[in-house]
């Protein structure tokens, strides 16, 4: 049985003020899934898997609240009984990756170009930050707010501001139909074939490249999907859009990821980028995201993805590999800013000290 609001929460509270107290670190840890990302993993670990179960959800408003431990497989179900969805597609981990860790990592799926990223989709969350204060940020329904809701600045923050307890996310329907179609090209025909298709109202919600074949994955009604379909050309992916092998991508359980061989780095890109990258590459995200197996030095990458108008992270995701991630070396103003934003919420780098940048 899940623990009440109130008595999770005030563990929680009271393992965050005795580790500042005692001037002491601490490593948020929900199901492990993410162990490989982020830097070096630093401190005590405190859990919060216990910490699980959805306390309010009304599929007519599109809005579900969950605490922080609950696992996105078990999140994913109940939205699935409803006919909806997390619209970021965040990868699942084979059921280890909790809410709390799909939040802090910011990690989204396939569909993340054209539903929106999983910080777009956080309506408000409940957390403690370094100082032992329990927070609340925005809220449990979808409106527009003016300035900026501190609820999102979470999403991506690795957990160096604050321990998640909940979260309300904006939910959507699940697509009546979905396809897949299949060109083989080369990457630059991809990426402009991509560009185009970018600016017409397509169902489109994926759109790989990798080994010379494009893969597009259409979703939406039955008939929005079938037109474009036509419209489109290109051979037939896999009945409903080929659903295992975008599941596989999402998962990162392709050959590509899985196989090992040289080093795997991600490198964010503007869509329209065509970066010289030396390696082995799978192109995701209509062009923005390129997953790069390569031997070259770091340097080298990080001075592609720049020159390219991006940055670049090394994913360890290889058997044995955990923590000590590259990341592209922030910019001097960049920095100063979030290490104010860690000083305001964290003075005494109580949370996962070091997980972002090895400054805090």
């Amino acid at each position: 049985m899940a623990a009440t609001d109130h008595d999770a929460s005030a563990e929680l509270l009271r393992a965050v003020k005795q580790a500042r107290k005692e001037k002491r670190a601490l490593r948020i840890r929900g199901g492990g899934s993410k162990d490989f990302l982020g830097r070096e993993l630093n401190g005590d670990v405190l859990a919060t898997v216990s910490h699980h179960g959805i306390t309010a959800y009304d599929p007519a408003e599109l809005v579900v609240t969950v605490r922080a431990g609950t696992s996105v497989t078990a999140l994913s179900a109940a939205l699935a009984a409803h006919r909806q969805m997390l619209g970021f597609e965040p990868p699942e981990f084979g059921g280890r990756a909790t809410v709390g860790g799909t939040v802090a990592s910011g990690l989204s799926g396939p569909r993340r170009p054209y539903a929106g990223s999983a910080r777009d989709f956080v309506l408000g969350l409940t957390c403690i930050t370094g100082k032992a204060q329990l927070l609340r940020f925005g809220g449990q329904v979808i409106k527009n707010v003016a300035g900026y809701d501190l609820s999102r600045l979470m999403a991506g923050a690795m957990g160096t501001l604050a321990v998640l307890c909940e979260v309300s996310f904006k939910v959507l329907p699940l697509p009546a139909a979905e396809r897949g179609l299949a060109f083989s090209v080369t990457q630059d025909a991809a990426l402009q074939m991509l560009a185009g298709w970018a600016r017409k109202p397509l169902p489109l919600s994926g759109a790989a490249y990798h080994d010379s074949l494009l893969r597009i994955r259409l979703s939406g009604a039955r008939s929005a999907v079938d037109a474009a379909a036509a419209a489109m050309g290109g051979d037939a992916d896999g009945g409903d859009g080929d659903v295992a092998w975008w599941r596989q991508l999402r998962e990162f359980d392709l050959p590509f990821f899985t196989a090992g061989g040289a080093p795997l780095w991600r490198v964010s890109l503007p869509p329209a980028a065509r970066p010289r990258l030396p390696g082995d590459s799978l192109v995701d995200w209509g062009g923005a995201q390129h997953w790069l197996r390569s031997e070259a030095p770091a340097a080298n990458i990080f001075n592609a993805a720049q020159n390219a108008g991006g940055h670049a992270v090394r994913f360890p995701l290889g058997e044995g590999e955990s923590g000590g991630v590259y990341l592209s070396p922030l910019p001097a103003a960049l920095l100063r800013l979030h290490q104010k934003l860690k000083t305001a919420f964290d003075p005494d780098g109580v949370l996962n000290r070091g997980r972002l940048c090895a400054e805090f």
